[in-house]
């Protein structure tokens, strides 16, 4: 997880992320970064392995707390870095921090696939917030938008042995959808999706793919992030899906019955982060998979 140093409303991001609203008082930054602070508290409380990466100084970087866009990790030793849809999210990237953290962690690299060239085709895909996966059949799900792009996608497919199903998935106004993973939610025996934003004819092979329990939300409760959390793990290997606190309070007392035979909700309040950056938790944690390194 990055700690904000800058948090704020990003227009040009906001284009194309009908969930991001601009600021309605002053104090948008300090709430931020209350609020990550909580959810970090609560995470560790949880038994989460909460690994902390500090913003670095210079330009101000409004969506630094969403470092799920710029990289992913993967269990053997591959690590990824996407190519982001504007210059001033692209200046989130920060290996140099990173890499050493990792290694003070335990964590090994084997490798980097570097998908950043793309951005100099207008070709882009933001991580985890694109791509939804399903780690242990080394399958993904990506709704196409302009973030989203599937020649990007087939590189990422080749690199890691990974197969994508790719599908459209629209708002009320018929815009696209900015990353699938606010309507997209895949643990290792669940799903969480709004299937409504999905065109009809595409849903059966989405249901099929994802080969596990499905709980349905509504649009609404998508537009609550209820679809935006993660499954990790918790003391002891136990499983949890961390959503925020709004997201949580949208589902109804037979969606979270479901979920909970699979995993432990654990919430965090996150207004802020959510209404100007247009994001939840499962956008602010860039979930680390990698081998650990052996000891001595």
């Amino acid at each position: 997880m990055v700690r904000p140093r800058a948090f704020g409303f990003h227009a040009e991001a906001a284009a194309s992320n009908a969930f991001a609203r601009p600021p309605a008082g002053a104090g948008v930054a300090a709430r931020a970064m209350a609020e990550f602070d909580m959810l970090v508290e609560t995470l560790d409380r949880s038994g989460v392995e909460v690994i902390l990466l500090h913003e670095r100084d210079g330009p101000e970087r409004p969506d630094a707390v969403f470092p799920n866009n710029w990289v992913s990790f993967h269990a053997d030793g591959t690590l990824v870095l996407y190519p982001m849809a504007t210059e001033r999210r692209r200046q989130e990237l920060d290996t140099e921090a990173l890499m050493p953290l990792l290694k003070q962690h335990g964590y090994l690299v084997r490798q980097t696939v570097d998908l950043t060239p793309h951005v100099i085709a207008g070709r882009y895909l933001e991580g985890t917030g694109s791509l939804v996966f399903d780690r242990p059949r080394q399958r993904a799900f990506a709704s196409r938008s302009v973030r989203t792009d599937p020649a990007v996608v087939a590189e990422f497919d080749r690199a890691l042995g990974y197969s994508t199903l790719l599908f459209d998935a629209v708002d009320r106004s018929g815009q696209p959808i900015y990353h699938t993973n606010v309507l997209l939610s895949v643990g290792s025996e669940f799903a969480i999706l709004c299937s409504e934003v999905v065109p009809e004819k595409q849903r059966n092979e989405l249901f099929e793919s994802l080969e596990r329990t499905v709980v349905e939300v509504s649009y609404d409760q998508m537009q609550q992030f209820a679809c935006n959390g993660i499954e990790l793990r918790g003391r002891g290997g136990t499983p949890l899906l961390a959503m925020s606190a709004a997201a949580l309070s949208s589902l109804a007392p037979p969606q979270i019955r479901s979920l909970e035979r699979f995993a432990e909700l654990v919430a965090s309040p996150i207004p802020t982060i959510e209404e100007v950056g247009g994001g939840s938790v499962r956008c602010m944690i860039a979930d680390v998979h990698l081998p650990r390194r052996e000891p001595g």
